[in-house]
């Protein structure tokens, strides 16, 4: 016996009621033990998540082990950035038509988008291993994984699109780095002005009467994701949005030019205030996904650390400015060649003190300032280089709180509290058992081990592929020494 289920039986009358155990309560009752009960027809699109054969998970405790005290020599080209592609993929449930991207990063956290969205009920076709095309034609909202949303603090980025293509929803609490608080008070705040009643109850509620009306908002904050989130919801609201003290960071930029070649209309792009004229539908686009410029920076840090040479392809010149300033003044250089950088073997390895020889102070700022995602780089290039600095993290509380493990190689460092920290250079680093903390701490822990003459491991190596893609085997082609093994 089968019983074939429509879509619309249940979604029209029971839009988040668990289906399976829905039918199961039924056939309980119905006194039908396991082999009398028939068989069940779902509709395929409720089933394309569940039904796709999963890939085996790493294992948390998958560790690298290091040979340092290797020059890397070579070429690299950096993957998609990683905090463009997130929203990128979030904006695709704009629209009902196709959307392609092109030169994705094949990370984890975008394999856990991946699971999010085709829970959602879209569809995704890889038409090679770096070019996606997503379609949401037919969403299915009903109760969001809470274990998926937490594998992905970008999550959170499901609230603009959902708020104009399906209107009232609730979105668990997304995961994330552990490096402090992340405050999620300036998305809430930004969609409340468009008309949302958006609000916080264990878990983020969102309702929508009508179409979303377009407003003038002073962010209380340069968030990147809240910026976001307010975009795609004002980009469909009626009427014109002002977006003011908006964040302007490089994936904010792109996600703009994807929604404008999807029929939005943004101007004032890569500055700190947005002009939103809100239109009735977007269609279907194909987008490149541009450098990661947070990659370029560390692998720049890997051959200044290791006393090499490397050749960085399509780089994104473009958005390097403010990194060459900051590391220029660690003594960091490097030649500028059309689209690719080299970082040569040559370097001054000397800290340029402020006037009158005092120590210079490198913060994090909003963009175009320094990104706090390079200030581990940063720290551990200052191990290895001549002269004292001070480094000042004002953004989160924790991000500081790997550098005990430099301390632990040898490094030559005082944390003077949660944001700040002076570190004196050059010291030689030992060998040393490390766990990455998370994903950018990972990475710089990665190059401090390439630094050292002997055998270092680090574990918990997953925190660092949320982020860098295929990180060993670029490392590699580099001539490091380096391998995965699984504990």
């Amino acid at each position: 016996m089968e019983i074939t289920i429509q879509s619309s039986d249940f979604e029209q009358f029971y839009p988040r009621l668990n289906k399976s155990l829905f039918l199961s309560k039924i056939f309980m009752f119905a006194g039908l033990d396991s082999a009398q009960r028939p068989m069940v027809l779902w509709p395929a699109r409720w089933m394309g998540y569940n039904r796709k054969k999963r890939e085996k998970e790493p294992n948390m405790l998958d560790s690298f082990i290091i040979d340092g005290g290797i020059p890397l020599r070579g070429e690299v080209t950096p993957s998609g950035n990683k905090n463009a592609a997130l929203p990128l993929i979030c904006a695709t449930l704009m629209s009902d038509e196709p959307v392609i991207l092109h030169n994705m990063p094949l990370i984890r956290d975008i394999l856990e988008m991946e699971k999010l969205m085709l829970s959602l009920g879209v569809t995704i076709e890889k038409l090679t291993p770096h070019s996606w095309k997503f379609q949401a034609d037919q969403l299915s909202i009903n109760d969001l994984d809470p274990a998926l949303c937490k594998n992905v603090r970008a999550s959170i980025l499901l609230a603009g699109p959902l708020v104009n293509r399906v209107g009232s929803f609730v979105l668990p609490p997304p995961g994330g780095d552990v490096i402090g608080r992340r405050r999620v008070d300036t998305h809430l705040l930004a969609l409340n002005k468009l008309g949302v009643n958006a609000y916080y109850d264990r878990q983020y509620h969102f309702e929508v009467k009508g179409r979303l009306k377009g407003t003038d908002i002073l962010m209380d904050e340069a968030s990147v994701t809240a910026t976001e989130n307010a975009i795609m919801a004002c980009a469909l609201a009626e009427g014109v949005s002002t977006l003011r003290n908006c964040a302007s960071e490089p994936h904010v930029q792109e996600l703009c030019m994807l929604l404008n070649l999807m029929g939005a209309k943004i101007s004032g792009i890569g500055s700190n205030v947005l002009k939103i004229e809100g239109v009735d539908r977007l269609h279907g686009a194909e987008f490149t996904i541009g450098p990661d410029y947070l990659e370029v920076g560390s692998y720049i840090g890997a051959a200044v650390v290791t006393h090499g040479e490397i050749l960085i392809r399509n780089a994104g010149n473009q958005y390097l400015d403010m990194v060459k300033l900051v590391y220029n003044r660690l003594g960091v250089h490097w030649e500028t060649i059309g689209n690719d950088i080299l970082v040569p073997e040559n370097q001054r390895m000397s800290v340029e003190p402020d006037i009158g020889g005092a120590i210079p102070e490198f913060s994090v700022m909003p963009w175009p300032a320094f990104p706090s995602d390079l200030m581990s780089i940063a720290i551990v290039i200052a191990t290895q280089v001549q002269g004292t600095a001070l480094f000042h993290d004002w953004m989160y509380p924790s991000r500081m709180y790997f550098t005990d493990k430099l301390v632990g190689m040898g490094a030559q460092i005082v944390l003077c509290d949660p944001h700040r920290c002076i570190v004196q250079g050059p010291t030689r680093l030992y060998p040393e058992k490390l766990e990455s903390p998370d994903i950018r701490a990972g990475m710089a822990l990665l190059l401090a081990t390439l630094t050292v003459p002997g055998r270092s491991v680090i574990r918990n190596i997953r925190q660092i592929e949320r982020g860098y893609e295929r990180v060993e085997e670029k490392m590699r082609s580099l001539g490091a020494r380096i391998e995965r093994v699984q504990e």
